[in-house]
């Protein structure tokens, strides 16, 4: 649990520390649009890295569980591939559209 909290802490770090520089040139009078902008960029970044490891976390634990099935039982393994591309091919459907999301402020 420790090592997620340090990945997480991480992430965090990296997603706020390199907002601002999309922010591009800023000037002596304080923007805030130019910080609130450069904010949820950062936010987004967050939210699509999260997106990204969902998705490697769920087509890993399905390519895990068809190898014991496949392993257990070798006569299905076409139907047991068949299900595990549609499952994979289903999770990055969701992923890729958490990403779209994430990037549509």
């Amino acid at each position: 649990m420790a090592t997620w909290l340090r990945v997480l802490a991480v992430m965090l770090f990296v997603g706020m520390a390199c907002s601002p520089a999309y922010a591009g040139h800023v000037s002596d009078n304080f923007d805030s649009a130019i910080l609130a902008q450069t904010t949820i960029t950062g936010i987004a970044a967050i939210g699509v890295g999260l997106a990204v490891v969902g998705i490697g976390l769920g087509i890993g634990r399905i390519g895990g569980s068809a190898c014991e099935s496949a392993a257990r039982q070798p006569e299905m393994f076409g139907k047991i591939q068949t299900l595990m591309l549609i499952s994979a091919a289903l999770i990055e459907g969701a992923g890729f559209v958490a990403i779209i999301l994430a990037f549509l402020k």
